[in-house]
């Protein structure tokens, strides 16, 4: 009964979950064009991959290396395990984070593929509290344009994206769901967590 009232609490507490992340401790150094320099580079790597022509293979082994390069992968993690997290050994955290890393890369790295020959494009970076928010826009070919958020922080030391929305859908808030899902259906263990995410697409 304990785990579900945490578990509610946690998802409860979504719509806030991506602030919350940024906006403790000081000012960040981080400025608003260094932020949009981050994500240009990153566009420009999602936009090198999707247009490639390889199998979705050797695609999906490209976007696990940049999202490493790129996404502020502990942090990511941490959040998506949510409460859990604070009973976990730093053995299972790592565990947990290097499983996570390749299965939110294999999942957006799908998602991003349907965008082959299309592009992404770099629109405006802005500060939101102690983080940033960088807009870039998603150019289909046979579909509208879309926009694809950013979350810019160095919170963790290094410039990094730490959340990213697409079409309007946050990507914290729904790894947080589907990691608790899991950790509910395994009765709260992570180490069966960790395996069912390496075996995960």
């Amino acid at each position: 009964m304990q785990n579900n009232l945490n578990r509610r609490s946690v998802l409860a507490g979504i719509g806030a979950g991506a602030a919350t992340l940024a906006v403790s401790g000081p000012a960040l150094a981080l400025n608003t064009d260094q932020a949009r320099v981050l994500i240009d580079r990153l566009v420009g790597e999602i936009n090198g991959v999707i247009n490639s022509g390889k199998s979705e293979s050797a695609m999906l082994r490209d976007f696990e290396r940049v999202f490493s390069r790129y996404a502020d992968v502990p942090i990511i993690a941490r959040s998506a395990l949510g409460v859990a997290a604070r009973s976990a050994s730093s053995a299972q955290l790592r565990a947990f984070t290097s499983a996570f890393q390749g299965y939110i890369s294999r999942k957006y790295g799908r998602r991003f593929r349907e965008f082959i020959g299309g592009r992404l494009e770099v629109q405006e970076a802005r500060a939101v509290k102690s983080f940033y928010e960088v807009k870039t826009t998603a150019f289909l070919r046979g579909s509208s344009p879309f926009e694809v958020i950013f979350l810019v922080s160095d919170k963790s030391g290094r410039d990094l994206f730490f959340n990213l929305y697409i079409e309007g859908v946050n990507m914290l808030a729904t790894e947080r769901t589907e990691i608790g899902a899991m950790l509910d259906r395994r009765k709260g263990d992570i180490d069966a967590v960790t395996q069912d995410l390496a075996k995960a697409g």
